[in-house]
């Protein structure tokens, strides 16, 4: 029965990047991950009451932890809806799902969790398959873009080279989001590991991802986006909650 549960948390975490793809493709991301938040947040309190985990007493550094958990949280969450809606799935993915390779070393660095040589392998076999998956191969339209772009330059002053650029830049912003992203990810499981010691897990999801919430809700207001979620349209906002009760069945298939 467990390997059910296993196949669908794997499932509903593979359609939640499908989803939110689809429900951001004319909302700002910021937006949609306040969004989005909100029904994460539900599932993660169901979490809790189902699985009847007790609301005790929690220790100042518990706090602490799963609050820095929950930052990281919200950082790589606003980062890899940025990448998604710059880049596409099948590069930002892989790239975000690299952060096990950062885990692994933090953990090793500030946990003292040891690694083996089989672990190392691993370590390396993820690194460079994430690299195969986004390596851009050089299409016949690419290499007919460029020899018109040597055959331009001579008559309107290079403005195809310009343009190359700013594709090359708007190419290089997905990456760097889903860079961060991996690297908020990870520091979010190595904090999270602190902050779980001494409390339920599921209580301790449900906390960091109320941290998440605060963060994303901030943001859209500091940033001035508020106005962007009174116009989402209802089938965007349609995709963007069924992103996160994707994610959630995924929590729940995965607890």
């Amino acid at each position: 029965m467990w390997i059910l549960f296993a196949f669908g948390s794997a499932f509903f975490a593979g359609i939640t990047a499908v989803l939110a793809k689809c429900g951001i493709k004319d909302v700002d991301s910021d937006a949609a991950t306040a969004v989005r938040t909100v029904v994460v947040l539900v599932f993660s309190w169901v979490m809790v009451f189902v699985s009847g985990s007790e609301i005790g007493p929690i220790s100042a550094k518990t706090w602490t932890f799963l609050i820095l958990s929950g930052l990281a949280t919200g950082a790589s969450w606003l980062c890899y809806f940025r990448a998604l809606q710059k880049g596409d799935i099948n590069k930002v993915v892989p790239i975000d799902k690299s952060s096990t390779v950062l885990t692994i070393l933090l953990a090793l660095i500030f946990l003292h969790e040891g690694i083996t040589w089989v672990k190392g392998i691993s370590i390396v076999m993820i690194g460079v398959g994430t690299m195969l998956m986004i390596t851009k191969k050089k299409t016949a339209d690419d290499q007919e873009l460029s020899g018109k772009d040597v055959e331009h330059m001579s008559t309107d002053g290079g403005s195809v080279a310009q343009k190359q650029r700013e594709m090359g830049l708007l190419h290089g912003s997905w990456l760097l989001y889903a860079v961060l992203s991996a690297v908020f990810a990870s520091l979010t499981a190595t904090l999270g590991k602190v902050g779980i010691s001494d409390i339920n897990s599921n209580l301790g999801t449900a906390i960091r991802t109320t941290v998440v919430l605060v963060m994303a809700w901030l943001m859209v207001f500091v940033s001035g986006k508020q106005h962007e979620i009174k116009g989402i349209e209802k089938n965007e906002l349609l995709f963007i909650a069924l992103s996160g009760i994707a994610t959630g069945a995924s929590w729940l298939c995965y607890y």
